[in-house]
Formats: structure tokens, sequence, C-alpha cells
């Protein structure tokens, strides 16, 4: 794959900031596109899920989940850039023939490729890192890579299809691009691949949401500012 130095992308540090995922970029600190989709989504099927499976059990699926995904997108930014990587844990060992599934299906259109693991911001907004900017088909496009534990339906991955098109905008207003197209390039452990597209009115309708949601997200961190302001009054009053 080749690599094409067109876009001059910022480093942008991930912190924790009182609870919440944030970037420092450029000395200024901006929610995540994942924390502002985390914090505005109906939680009810999640809390369903866990009340059926246990917090034990959902806890370490949750777990191993996040480890092995980790390292599939390593071994998939390895793929990318050149760069030697190896896993040789058990997480390693399932992710591995999943990187690779990903590798022979869904990068083999990209043509070439902008940034691998880039830090994306939105002045005074929000920030994020995606996996790939690359040539895809023709089209400048923005990529995720997602493992899943069993097959999903698209309107399953509702809020992956946000954060593409929060990722977009930002590229698009930072420097001055024209991205046409979002892939969600997904693996299961029983390498079971599966691809979603956004492109042109789709992607548009995705960018209108995720401005919904990032509202939505400061309506409830400006409530969260005004509730600290009234404890902080009533206690100065017991």
């Amino acid at each position: 794959m080749k690599y094409n130095n067109k876009y001059n992308y910022v480093d942008g540090r991930q912190i924790t900031l009182d609870g919440y995922r944030v970037y420092d970029v450029n000395g200024v600190r901006l929610p995540s596109v994942t924390t502002i989709l985390g914090a505005t989504k109906d939680q009810q099927f999640l809390k369903d899920w866990i009340e059926k499976v246990g917090e034990k059990e959902a806890e370490r699926i949750k777990n191993h989940s996040s480890r092995r995904g980790t390292s599939m997108h390593k071994f998939l930014e390895s793929y990318v850039t050149g760069v030697g990587y190896d896993d040789l844990t058990e997480f390693g060992k399932e992710a591995k023939p999943m990187a690779n599934k990903v590798i022979e299906i869904g990068l083999a259109p990209v043509e070439e490729y902008y940034g691998s693991e880039v830090t994306l911001y939105y002045p005074g907004l929000y920030a994020g890192a995606t996996d790939l900017v690359c040539n895809h088909n023709g089209m400048e496009t923005i990529v995720d890579f997602k493992q899943a534990n069993r097959p999903k339906r698209k309107e399953w991955v509702e809020d992956y299809c946000l954060q593409i098109a929060a990722y977009a905008m930002a590229h698009d207003y930072v420097h001055g691009s024209e991205i046409r197209q979002g892939v969600i390039m997904m693996c299961t452990p029983d390498l079971y691949y599966q691809e979603f597209r956004i492109t042109d009115h789709e992607l548009r309708q995705y960018k209108h949401r995720f401005l919904k949601r990032l509202d939505m997200y400061h309506d409830l961190k400006f409530d969260e500012k005004e509730k600290a302001k009234v404890n902080i009054t009533e206690e100065d009053f017991k």
C-alpha cells in the first residue's frame, strides 16, 4: 500500500479528565467523539444485556473483546505502515486471522493511504482518532476497523456511522478535503467479514445526526455544571 503525505496531521494527546476521554490538540482540550456518543446514547439495550448475562460475565466479555480488538487494530496498523508487530497472547492469536481477513477483503480496493491512526479535530467542538484515511475505490475515505462477537445489522452500527461522519466533517474543515465515503470494516472471531459503506446523501444525513448528538452532549454538560453550582451553594449554606 502506497503512502501519500497529502495531508499534514496534528499529534493529539488522549487523556482522561473527570472520567471522560478528551484530546489535547494544540493545547486545547476537546471531548472525544466516542465520549460524545457514549454520553448521549440510549443505554437500555446495554442494561438489558448486563441483566441477562450478569455483571461478572458482561465484564469478562467486554474486557476480552476490548483486548482482542486492540490487538486486531495493531495488526492492521502494522500492515498499513509496514512496521512490524506480533502478539502471541490468546487475544493476539484470535485477532491476527481477523486482521488478515480485513486485509484480504476490506483493504484490497485501497490504492494509497494518507494517514493511519491519525488525530482529527473540529476546532472548539470535538476530536478523535480514525483508523485510516485513504483512497478507496477512487474516493477519499475514512475507514474504521471494528471487531464484533457476531454479525451486525446496519441499524445496530448507527454510532459507528456517526463516528465516521464526525471524522469526515473534521477532516474536511481542517484540511480542506472532500471526504465522500466512510467504510466500516468489521470481522468476527469466526472470520465472518462485513462491510458497511456510507456515501453522499447518507453521509450527509449522519453528519446532521451527529451534530444533534453534539448539541445533546453540550446540554448534558451544561446541566451537570449547573447542578454542581447548586450543590456548592447548598453546601455553603448548611
